[in-house]
């Protein structure tokens, strides 16, 4: 899932700039389908669910593995790790017998030039500059430091009493967002912010917008969060250096479809291929774009599909979306080819050690969505909960958050649906009832780390994801009508017009489930 910013890497932008090509596989290509009245064909979704197996994913979790091992150790955009990944997706696809485009997309990258706290005592601590905070002068900004009397720093009353004119504020992670933290210690006269965190990672947050404050904020862990409060109270000279400036920096997205399937009718699912820098990121996201590409190459096998099936590796995700939100703005710009997109499949992390089987929840049965939910998404949903209700597996609600991949489609009112195994959240009693592992630990807790590798990806995880995902795929490709009112194959290149939703029916709750909040 998504991190803020990477650092500079050498030898970055030329890997990618080789073999790239043009932009977007076209929806609207005749696959040569039937004519009017030509029957539908119908896919055994559940065979085609045990096709799709345990064994098949892991082969392709090896090969990403392989590739971090010999690319630094990671996979992260606009490295030689990523650019190998995706030539493995591809090789694997055109094996298949799919074609691949690749999609490329530039934007604003942004390069640390400082990230350091420093006291005059000689101790330094990891700090990480927040999204649209202002950079400190060249050198940084030295300070005796403050902490509120309310730790938490939300309100100008955490800071009443508190001498805070020309300090660095220290304070903590909690019930408010980060922006009201750092425009209360500003108003308190702090010339620097820095938040750590309540749990034992780097802060990596956002102030939300530019301009919020004038001040430079950064992001600490707990345990140097403790420290920074204890020598503050000692009477330490603090020195926050945090700089950052852009660079354009290009990337691209993986691209495949069916030659199957008619083309006003696509079902899209997706998976992002790149890892953060600090690890290998096989379960963040090698294990989705490793479940996505087994269930391209099964279904590479079928000769007759009712709707085409479009599969996307995105790039860049863990700098902000970038890659599938280019995609999505892409094909916003041109007439129609949203409308053609029935609905969209998003899996991020689906092999969590400590896992649940976490369903995104479109209907709102469980979660308030804090996004609008396009129409025909509980549809999408019922499609993923009526397997595991009919399998007897257990599952639990996600919060439907619009914060992974399928962030650009709902935005854009492409009904949206999908999977997730668990990030930075703590297991439950509840949930270790349902599903087993280790209640008040992290679902994930090698999440954006470098223990991120093969050996912390669940086998039983994958082997309950994979067929799911699967099954998904077969009825979708099949019909739609629940989500758009379309079933069956349409005319040999006839493109229907925007698809209005239809009722369909709500998930079915038959299985035990609780409720899971997705992570940031």
């Amino acid at each position: 899932m998504a991190s803020r910013r990477t650092t500079t890497l050498a030898g970055t932008l030329a890997a990618l700039l080789l073999g790239t090509s043009a932009l977007l596989v076209p929806p609207a290509a005749a696959h040569g389908r039937g004519g009017p009245g030509a029957p539908g064909h119908t896919l055994d979704a559940e065979r085609f669910a045990r096709q799709v197996t345990t064994r098949g994913v892991w082969r392709h979790l090896e090969e990403l593995q392989r590739v971090a091992d010999r690319n630094g150790g990671n996979r992260a955009a606009l490295t030689e790790g990523y650019e190998a990944s995706a030539q493995y997706v591809e090789r694997t696809l055109r094996r298949a017998g799919y074609t691949t485009t690749r999609d490329p997309f530039t934007f604003g990258f942004e390069v640390v030039d400082a990230a350091s706290l420093t006291l005059d005592t000689g101790e330094s601590y990891e700090v990480d500059q927040m999204r649209f905070s202002p950079s400190s002068p060249e050198g940084g900004v030295t300070a005796p430091g403050s902490v509120p009397a309310d730790p938490l720093g939300c309100t100008a009353e955490a800071w009443a009493g508190v001498e805070a004119a020309g300090t660095i504020a220290v304070v903590s992670r909690g019930v408010c967002p980060f922006a009201d933290k750092a425009v209360a210690a500003e108003a308190a006269g702090a010339v620097g912010v820095v938040v750590y965190n309540n749990v034992e990672e780097l802060l990596n947050g956002t102030l939300g917008a530019e301009g919020v404050v004038q001040v430079p904020v950064a992001g600490a862990g707990l345990a140097d969060g403790l420290a920074l409060v204890e020598a503050v109270a000692a009477g330490a000279v603090l020195t926050l250096d945090v700089r950052i400036h852009t660079e354009e920096a290009e990337s691209f997205n993986v691209i495949a479809e069916t030659r199957a399937g008619r083309d006003d009718n696509v079902v899209m699912l997706g998976a992002h291929l790149d890892s953060v820098e600090d690890g290998a990121g096989i379960n963040d996201n090698g294990s989705g774009s490793a479940v996505l590409l087994e269930v391209a190459v099964k279904l590479a096998q079928q000769k007759k599909l009712n709707n085409t099936v479009r599969f996307a590796w995105w790039g860049a995700e863990e700098l902000g979306l970038i890659g599938s939100t280019a995609y999505v703005e892409e094909l916003a710009a041109q007439e129609g080819e949203l409308d053609r997109i029935a609905t969209y499949l998003n899996f991020d992390m689906v092999g969590s050690p400590n896992y649940v089987i976490g369903v995104y929840d479109a209907d709102e049965s469980t979660y308030p969505a804090p996004v609008a939910v396009p129409p025909g998404s509980a549809e999408t949903e019922a499609v993923f909960t009526d397997w595991f209700d009919a399998t007897g597996q257990p599952w639990v609600d996600t919060q439907f958050s619009g914060r992974s991949d399928y962030q650009a489609f709902i935005l854009n009112g492409v009904p949206a649906s999908g999977l997730f195994t668990g990030a930075d959240g703590s297991k439950t009693e509840a949930e270790v009832a349902l599903f087993g592992g280790t209640p008040g630990i992290r679902y994930d807790p090698n999440y954006h780390t470098p223990a991120d590798d093969l050996s912390n990806v669940s086998r039983e995880a994958i082997g309950i994801m994979a067929p799911a995902v699967a099954y998904a795929t077969a009825r979708l490709a099949t019909d739609t009508s629940a989500i758009n009112g379309v079933s069956g194959p349409g005319d040999q290149g006839h493109h229907h017009g925007p698809w209005k939703p239809g009722k369909g029916k709500g998930k079915g709750h038959g299985a035990p489930h609780a409720t899971l909040q997705e992570a940031s």
